[in-house]
């Protein structure tokens, strides 16, 4: 094979990796080895109670999450021959990370000097002494790395199913089929392969 065909092969591979990556999580189960990660899973508790989990992954929205997992749990209502479910247990766990990372392209002035670096002291009038530094607190040097926040939601509902009539009098309890009809259209699932 030649070089430029063995290139640009190396190329859309890496390429079609890093699409994968940066797409939210479709609604799909949640297994090990998957492409995308994040989805859905659930344990029976009992022949009618269900623990129910969807977890998103960084580029996942907490509506999105919830509306997952309120699918999820219509899907497993009707999958199971039931009419309505309620909700008994339900939250929503957010894990944020902060990352603070230098400019990649910023080579200070000093960078030949080893750990030295420039510092002064001065007389601050109502503060006494004090010591400034260009790489502590400085504005101009702040902007000099890239903060970020990424952050990660998962939610987890117990829920109880029911059939016939769902009861009008609990808000926590949700019709299966009207959940689905609803949600349907906002459902990303996974992307087809080839």
């Amino acid at each position: 094979m030649p070089r430029k065909t063995a290139a640009f092969v190396v190329a859309a591979a890496l390429a079609a990796g890093l699409a994968a990556c940066a797409t939210p999580t479709p609604y799909q189960p949640n297994l090990p080895g998957q492409t995308a990660s994040g989805g859905y899973s659930e344990l029976r508790l009992e022949p009618n109670r269900f623990r129910v989990n969807f977890q998103g992954n960084t580029l996942t929205s907490r509506e999105t999450v919830e509306g997952y997992l309120l699918f999820r749990a219509s899907e497993l209502t009707l999958q199971n021959g039931f009419d309505w479910f309620t909700i008994v247990d339900r939250a929503t766990e957010r894990d944020a990370r902060t990352y603070v990372e230098p400019d990649p392209l910023y080579r200070p002035w000093y960078g030949g000097y080893g750990m030295w670096r420039p510092h002064w002291r001065y007389y601050g009038r109502g503060f006494g002494w004090r010591s400034w530094d260009p790489f502590w607190g400085d504005p101009f040097w702040a902007s000099r790395v890239d903060v970020r926040t990424v952050q990660r939601f998962e939610a987890s509902a117990e829920i109880v199913l029911g059939r016939g009539a769902k009861p009008a009098d609990d808000p926590r309890a949700f019709d299966a089929r009207a959940v689905v009809e609803n949600l349907r259209p906002r459902i990303q699932y996974p992307a087809a392969r080839s």
